[in-house]
This record gives structure tokens, C-alpha cells and sequence, in this order.
């Protein structure tokens, strides 16, 4: 669309003719889901955020105060460190994620309190242990 709106012209009775011409000549027809509701167009609140928070869902971000995302960090560390293939590396991953709840611990950040203390680097391993050899059993 070059065209420029002509004087005198309200601005939105020219957006409308420019629409209604566009949709005469069919240049809507093949648009990407023509035809379909609008995606959470069931939703009966209005969220004018709506666009931000699809984004960051395809995007797969969140925004988790930082105590929270740590808590969830500190989880998945855990997890890894009881499937890491070594005990070496078991130690790195608590090790790490241990230096970031201390950190948390001296220094708060804004947000709810984190609620962690440092994990016991011994009794994860031990658990990785036990894990390995219950798995070897099979």
C-alpha cells in the first residue's frame, strides 16, 4: 500500500476503503490461519500483554523472581549430578550450583527468600552411588 491519504480524508474512513479493497481483490484469502479464531480468542478477559507472554512462551522464557529460578536451578542441578556419568563430574555440578546459593545466602536479591542451604556434596554422591549400583543390578 503507496498510496497516501488524501486531505480532507478522515484517517479511518481511508484505513477502511484501503481494507475493503484489499479484502475485494482477495488479497487476504491466503493468509496463515484465514478462516480460524484467533489463538486464546476463547478468552473472555482482555489481557493487553497477551502478545509478551506468547512470545516468551514460544520463546520458552520466564520470568521467575531470581530466589525462585535458582530454587528451580538448584533442582534440575541435582537431577544432573544423580545421571552424570562420573563422580567427578557429580562434585563440579553440586560444587557450582553451591556457589550460587551462597551467594543468594549473603546477598539477597529482592524477591521471596530462597529457602536453600548448600547441598552436602558427600551425601550427593552417595546417592549417585547407590543410584549406579541399583541401576547396574538390573
Amino acid at each position: 500500500m503507496t498510496e497516501r491519504k488524501p486531505p480532507g480524508v478522515s484517517f479511518e474512513s481511508w484505513v477502511d476503503k484501503q481494507i475493503r479493497e484489499a479484502e475485494a481483490r482477495g488479497e487476504f484469502d491466503h493468509l496463515p490461519g484465514a478462516g480460524k479464531p484467533l489463538p486464546g480468542g476463547n478468552d473472555t478477559s482482555y489481557d493487553e500483554l497477551w502478545w509478551i507472554k506468547q512470545k516468551m512462551a514460544r520463546e520458552g522464557l520466564s520470568v521467575l523472581p531470581p530466589t525462585l529460578a535458582l530454587r528451580k536451578e538448584a533442582e534440575d542441578a541435582v537431577a544432573r549430578a544423580l545421571d552424570a556419568p562420573s563422580e567427578r563430574v557429580v562434585r563440579e555440578i553440586i560444587t557450582s550450583i553451591n556457589v550460587k546459593i551462597r551467594e543468594v545466602m549473603f546477598k539477597p536479591p529482592p524477591g521471596p527468600p530462597l529457602g536453600l542451604k548448600p547441598y552436602d556434596v558427600e551425601a550427593v554422591v552417595r546417592d549417585w552411588r547407590e543410584r549406579r549400583s541399583a541401576g547396574s543390578a538390573d
